[in-house]
């Protein structure tokens, strides 16, 4: 039986994956932890809870030998447009905290989740039909702590042997957690003010295409790749995984499907079109297929409907 150790557990990632690991894993098996502890509440609380603070190295430890955890899933990090106003702070989580979680693992055993992102790329990178081996030289502080994690991974790997996988995320969508903070935020935003106002004022450019993926594609991929058979994994950190790609204005004329009254501006914020500009229209993920059986479940219709109809229940319940 695993042991797992969850760190950001009250994070858009954490929450939902949470819950899930203890779903297949039992509650006393999966430890959750986070910065703020007063956000470890509700279905988080089931089991093992702790404050951590991702840099503190000596505490992580503590915690790894108390629960005897075997799996570490590092999903401690500052989103894109947050990044950039706190660069300082996005290179000592994700950079130099991941380090601490890579040096605990090798030292105590543990196999590393590590989350990489479409962030990774950047704008000389080719947008369509984006490779898994190909250049990666982001433009953001969240690119660049992701592109240096993917290749601190490999090389606690390849020197040390760390059991280190990991996927590059697109643009995640929710209708749990709230927005955080990243480019790809409009995505989820768009919903609630669907349910809320009718109406959305857009962050992006018309016809600025971005990979998406919603949150149970995303949990059990975050899963999956760590329960994999490791004899066929090449790429291990990261691979691309995609599930759709649209614009602006393709989420909306969805939306307008169901709500056909639905209004749709535009109000483009100049640092979250340049990073989204720098990232791919669409990932291949053929490698993700071929090494350990990657297939998402859900595309942009089937997703709409499936967030209308619970972000609607939650809004009749005064929860948003």
């Amino acid at each position: 039986m695993k042991n797992i150790l969850v760190i950001g557990s009250a994070g858009q990632i954490g929450s939902e994956l949470t819950v899930e690991l203890r779903k297949r894993y039992g509650n006393d098996h999966v430890v959750a932890t986070d910065l703020d502890p007063a956000k470890l509440t509700g279905d988080l609380s089931a089991g093992p809870t702790a404050e951590l603070n991702i840099c503190d190295v000596q505490k992580l430890n503590d915690l790894v030998k108390e629960h005897k955890i075997d799996t570490i899933y590092n999903l401690a990090a500052l989103l894109s447009a947050v990044a950039e106003k706190k660069p300082q702070l996005a290179w000592e989580v994700g950079l130099n905290g991941h380090f601490g979680v890579l040096e605990v693992a090798r030292e105590n055993g543990c196999a590393v989740f590590f989350p990489s992102s479409i962030g990774a790329f950047g704008p000389n990178t080719p947008h369509k039909n984006t490779p898994q081996d190909t250049i990666q030289r982001p433009c953001t502080m969240y690119g660049v702590t992701k592109v240096a994690g993917e290749l601190a991974s490999d090389y606690y790997f390849k020197r040390f042997g760390v059991d280190t996988r990991g996927v590059r995320y697109p643009g995640i969508i929710s209708n749990v957690t709230l927005p955080g903070g990243g480019t790809t935020d409009y995505a989820v935003e768009i919903y609630y003010e669907a349910i809320k106002t009718g109406k959305f004022e857009c962050p992006l450019a018309k016809g600025t295409f971005l990979d998406m993926m919603y949150m149970p594609d995303a949990i059990d991929a975050a899963i999956d790749i760590m329960e994999a058979d490791p004899r066929p994994l090449k790429h291990r950190n990261c691979f691309n995984i995609s599930a759709m790609s649209f614009d602006p204005e393709m989420i909306a004329a969805a939306i307008k499907k169901v709500i056909p009254a639905f209004e749709m501006t535009y109000n483009v914020e100049p640092v979250k079109q340049t990073i989204a500009d720098s990232w791919p229209d669409n990932m291949d993920d053929s490698a993700a297929r071929k090494e350990w059986g990657w297939n998402p479940k859900w595309n942009l219709e089937n997703m709409t409907e499936d967030m209308l109809k619970v972000i609607a229940e939650r809004h009749k319940r005064g929860e948003i």
